[in-house]
């Protein structure tokens, strides 16, 4: 298939480059000439294991290309991915005007059949806003071409993005017509050998599970952070509950880590923007409006806990292991370390940061200043500090030698934002422990 993918971020990159890898012809298209000549070059300018050698090998092979010429995009495929951006707008609810943008082109170039598939996370109704933005564009050209608009979300995490889109559990398809579900059928027949994950279902339905899906994660996550600061006031080890819990098959093990709160760019982003969505249908989502105000009330947990441990944190040195919002990213995006970095500046504290993949983004956000020192390894982050804090599991950090540690902290403290540690190791170390929903030692 003929396949042009508009947008070059995590969604587009990934689909455009796995697509090509089971020998679709796919143009990547972006209107960011800086990114397009990166990508001309072979440079990735996202973090994700694997990606690099499967989009050089693709390049290689004469499947993949990149440009900024729309017009080419839209001319030399049948088949039109959208995997724009769509921020938060200032209400919180999705911003369209990317994918808007792209369905005015489609309808400025096309001068065929053209399918318009939706990849990006947008509300319910988009493609109908989408569909009719072409034919308005087709309008004014005094044109008539054939075209079909459906809906494709996509299931991807960061870090696994690859895996999930070459072996994810569902394939899903908002249409109600023939002739596409055919074509869909015919994109992802390479990666749908083993057993049909295709489900077919309306457009509006596609749009809604894709949220419902985020947000239900995001439910998982702030129920067990609730659970965790009660079982910190019973004194109960909440890793004792998650394993009961976790053992019932109906529940499960999957996003049940307390911790100190999600980040990224889907899940704060999308519960928001379905809050938003209900909002403006007259419906107030008391279980949404709860899971978000949970999840901020947690990424303020790490510093609560040093300053309980420490008091006035001025002056004092604190080392973060983990800047990205989860581990196998570089990406920072409301991730919990930067509101305890923040936090920690306002109170007059100096930050040693070390994480195996976003020191580039962190220096991009932040900077050069005084208050934060960002080392070259785990190592260099704790010499000299008051404390140290786990922001994000890394494997890298799972194995310590404590009594090394000890002799590195000048309070001897740890806060383990992602209960990476057994407490009673540390203990041993004569270090003080402080975990997320566990007894403090």
């Amino acid at each position: 298939m003929q396949i042009s993918v508009f947008g070059t971020g995590y969604v587009g990159l990934v689909a455009g480059a796995c697509l090509a890898d089971v020998g679709h012809q796919v143009i990547c298209m972006d209107i960011d000439a800086n990114r397009i000549a990166q990508l001309s070059r072979g440079e990735i300018p996202i973090f994700e294991p694997g990606l690099s050698q499967l989009v050089a090998h693709n390049v290689a092979a004469g499947r993949l290309r990149f440009t900024t010429d729309t017009a080419q995009a839209v001319t030399e495929s049948d088949t039109l991915f959208i995997a724009v951006g769509t921020p938060p707008d200032e209400d919180g609810s999705a911003d369209l005007q990317y994918v808007l943008s792209v369905a005015e082109s489609i309808g400025q170039h096309m001068q065929g059949y053209k399918l318009v598939v939706d990849k990006s996370t947008v509300p319910v109704g988009t493609a109908e806003r989408v569909s009719d933005t072409i034919s308005r564009v087709l309008q004014q050209r005094k044109v008539e071409h054939p075209f079909d608009v459906c809906s494709n979300p996509e299931f991807m995490k960061e870090g696994a993005a690859i895996d999930d889109f070459t072996r994810g559990a569902r394939i899903i398809v908002g249409t109600e017509s023939e002739r596409v579900k055919e074509r869909m059928k015919a994109c992802y027949a390479p990666y749908n050998r083993n057993h049909d994950k295709l489900m077919f279902m309306s457009v509006r339905a596609a749009e809604l599970t894709k949220y419902a899906a985020n947000a239900m994660l995001a439910t998982k996550i702030s129920f067990m952070n609730e659970m965790a600061n009660l079982a910190e006031r019973l004194e109960v080890d909440i890793e004792d509950v998650r394993r009961g819990i976790g053992s019932d098959p109906r529940i499960g093990y999957h996003f049940i880590y307390p911790g100190c709160g999600y980040g990224g760019s889907c899940f704060p982003k999308d519960v928001h923007a379905l809050e938003q969505a209900a909002l403006q249908l007259g419906y107030t989502p008391e279980l949404l409006k709860a899971v978000e105000a949970v999840n901020q009330r947690q990424k303020q947990t790490l510093y609560t806990k040093l300053q309980e441990s420490l008091g006035n944190l001025a002056g004092k040195v604190i080392a973060i292991w983990g800047l990205a919002f989860k581990p196998g990213t570089d990406d920072m995006r409301e991730a919990p370390s930067r509101a305890l970095m923040e936090a920690l500046w306002a109170a007059g504290a100096k930050v040693q940061a070390f994480d195996p993949e976003a020191m580039g983004e962190c220096r991009r956000l932040y900077g050069e200043r005084d208050d934060l020192m960002l080392a070259g390894d785990r190592i260099q982050a704790v010499k000299g500090a008051d404390a140290l804090v786990i922001c994000t599991e890394w494997k890298e950090f799972r194995t310590v030698d404590f009594t090394w540690l000890a002799s590195q902290l000048n309070n001897k403290l740890v806060v383990d934002g992602r209960n990476l540690y057994a407490p009673s190791a540390l203990k041993a170390a004569e270090i003080h422990y402080v975990g997320v929903g566990r007894k403090s030692v």
